[in-house]
C-alpha cells in the first residue's frame, strides 16, 4: 500500500482544540512494500503518526492518502473497507483476558468475513491451522488454545503480532513491538515480521525504541523530533551525530536506559490482568 502525506498535522484526541499539533506539519511518501522504522524520543509523535496512518485519528490539517484514496473523503462503507486493508498493532494488544489465543489471532480476519461467520467463530473457530502457523512464527504454536490471561506480557505482545500476520493486510503498522520482549525474542519477532511483510509485499511502518535494531533491520529510517521529520534516510546514513541530535534531551533513551513502559513485564506467567478490547 502506498502512503502519501501532504502538510499533515494531527492533535492527540484528548488535547484542546487550540493546542499545538502533536504531529506535523510533515510531508512523507512511502512506496508499496517498503519497510520503514520510525525512531525518536518519547513525545516525538510516533504513535500519533501510526494512528493517523491507521485512519483512527483524523488529521487537524493537511492530507493523508492511502493508495491514492483520502480516507476522510470516503463514504462510511468505503472507509470501513479501507480500514480492513490495514492492521495496527498497539504496544499493549487489546486482547480480552478470557479469550482463547486461537480466537484472538483469528480476530484479525474479521474485516474480511461476514457477521454470521464472525459469531460462529467465537464458539467453533475456523482457520485453526492458519492461526497456528501465524503463532509458530513467534514460537507460540503450543499456546493455541490457552487463555489470554494465562500469558505473560511478552507472550501477549507476540500474539498481537501473530494476529497481524493472520489478517494479511496491505499495510502493517506496529507500535513498539519489542517493549515486553527479551533480546532473543525481540530479534526473532522482528525477523518474522519483516519476512512476512516482504513475502506478501505489504508495507510495514514500525516505531522502535531499540535504535540499533532499527538500523540493523530496516533499510529506511525516519527520525521524528517534536512532531516533525528530523531526517528520512537509508539506515547506513544515520550517523551517531544525527542520533545524538535527535535524542538531545533524551540521551538516556538512546543509550537504552529509559524507564520500562507499562507493557514491559517479565516473560513469566503473571497474575491475570484485566484488559479491555476496543
Amino acid at each position: 500500500m502506498q502512503i502519501e502525506l501532504g502538510a499533515l498535522a494531527a492533535r492527540h484526541p484528548a488535547s484542546a482544540r487550540d493546542a499545538s499539533p502533536a504531529l506535523g506539519p510533515l510531508d512523507l511518501r512511502i512506496a508499496p512494500g517498503e519497510q520503514v522504522a520510525v525512531i525518536g524520543p518519547s513525545g516525538a509523535g510516533k504513535t500519533t503518526l501510526l494512528h493517523t496512518l491507521a485512519c483512527a485519528l483524523r488529521p487537524s490539517s493537511g492530507q493523508v492518502r492511502l493508495d491514492g484514496r483520502d480516507p476522510w473523503a470516503l463514504p462510511a462503507g468505503a472507509l470501513r473497507q479501507l480500514r480492513g486493508e490495514l492492521f495496527l498493532a498497539p504496544q499493549v494488544p487489546p486482547l480480552p483476558p478470557r479469550q482463547r489465543v486461537v480466537t484472538a489471532v483469528l480476530a484479525g480476519r474479521l474485516p474480511h468475513i461476514g457477521l454470521w461467520h464472525s459469531l460462529r467463530s467465537l464458539f467453533y473457530p475456523t482457520g485453526i491451522a492458519q492461526a497456528q502457523a501465524a503463532l509458530a512464527h513467534f514460537d507460540l504454536a503450543e499456546k493455541l488454545f490457552d487463555r489470554v490471561d494465562r500469558l505473560s506480557g511478552g507472550e501477549r505482545q507476540r500474539v498481537g503480532l501473530a494476529r497481524g500476520l493472520g489478517a494479511q493486510p496491505g499495510l502493517v503498522l506496529v507500535d513498539e513491538p519489542l517493549s515486553a520482549l527479551d533480546p532473543a525474542r525481540a530479534a526473532q519477532a522482528m525477523d518474522s515480521l519483516l519476512a512476512a511483510a516482504r513475502e506478501r509485499g505489504a508495507t510495514l511502518v514500525c516505531t522502535m525504541h531499540d535504535v540499533p535494531m532499527a538500523l540493523r533491520l530496516f533499510p529506511r529510517v525516519l527520525g521524528l523530533q517534536a512532531g516533525v521529520v528530523a531526517f528520512d534516510l537509508p539506515a547506513a546514513q544515520v550517523t551517531p551525530d544525527r542520533l545524538r541530535a535527535l535524542y538531545a534531551q533524551h540521551l538516556h533513551e538512546l543509550e537504552g536506559q529509559a524507564p520500562p513502559v507499562q507493557a514491559a513485564v517479565p516473560d513469566a506467567a503473571p497474575a491475570p490482568v484485566v484488559m479491555h478490547c476496543r
